[in-house]
């Protein structure tokens, strides 16, 4: 059974945007696609058609995803989830050997790892652009989207250290100063989302809710740009239509990094 049927998607008042412009897209709410597993039958594979391949919980397909979303491509770029506790053996077989999301099916070929995925889709795709023409910008940007790797290694391996707040707050201080550095808007390049704030949204997400119930900590303390940031964040429609259940990814880590049920 093909579930595309459930793909109920328009936009409305469309406008193109330059990099260094805020964002004026308005999105009709997305119907999530049902989750496919190992009884699911695959989508038509390979037929013209593009589509990104996610897990709902997944922080790394989620900025595939927000990136898809941000460039107004809910039409051009067809969102399929997959059940990752239960995979569909024709993902690993047909679609994407890696057999991880995100993936991207585009052109006859299939794109990986999220880093690379995003930069994919904003050079692939119309919309606008998320890296800034700007030389120092861009630059920086590429620094920020290096530097998320140290980020999520330094706050995973906070979770079982003595004191998680103070081991993590380092890698929190790094984004409060990038935040600092271009000061006429709440973004970490300034007035517009970018591919950079979209490699960090759904790790702070995740973070946010961690912290808060397993420490009662709020990440954003003595942070005031963090704290604007995620606000700025959670207007734009286009991420959060993304967002993970919270509840989830809480158990989720509770059992992955603290062994707790």
């Amino acid at each position: 059974m093909i579930f595309f049927n459930h793909f109920m998607h328009r936009m409305v008042n469309k406008k193109m945007i330059s990099s260094c412009s805020p964002l004026f897209y308005r999105f009709v709410q997305e119907v999530r696609p049902p989750v496919l597993n190992s009884t699911s039958e695959p989508p038509p594979i390979f037929d013209g058609n593009s589509r990104l391949y996610v897990c709902y919980i997944c922080p790394f397909a989620q900025r595939a995803w927000i990136t898809r979303n941000v460039k107004g491509l809910q039409d051009k770029i067809q969102l399929v989830a997959i059940d990752l506790g239960d995979r569909p053996a024709w993902y690993k077989e047909k679609v994407y050997p890696e057999n991880k999301v995100p993936s991207l099916e585009h052109n006859g070929r299939v794109t990986g790892e999220s880093l690379d995925l995003i930069k994919y889709i904003d050079e692939n795709f119309e919309g606008p652009t998320l890296l800034p023409d700007d030389r120092e910008k861009r630059k920086f940007a590429e620094e920020l989207i290096a530097y998320s790797e140290t980020f999520l290694k330094t706050v995973y391996t906070s979770f079982k250290a003595e004191d998680p707040v103070k081991e993590a707050g380092v890698a929190f201080d790094y984004l409060e100063t990038a935040l600092q550095k271009f000061d006429k808007g709440p973004f970490l390049l300034g007035q517009a989302i970018s591919l950079a704030d979209i490699s960090y949204a759904p790790f702070i997400e995740r973070y946010l809710g961690f912290f808060e119930h397993q420490w009662k900590y709020d990440i954003t303390s003595g942070r005031p740009k963090l704290a604007a940031w995620v606000e700025e964040i959670n207007k734009i429609d286009a991420y959060k239509q993304t967002k993970c259940d919270i509840n989830k990814i809480i158990q989720l880590y509770k059992s992955r990094f603290l062994g707790q049920k």
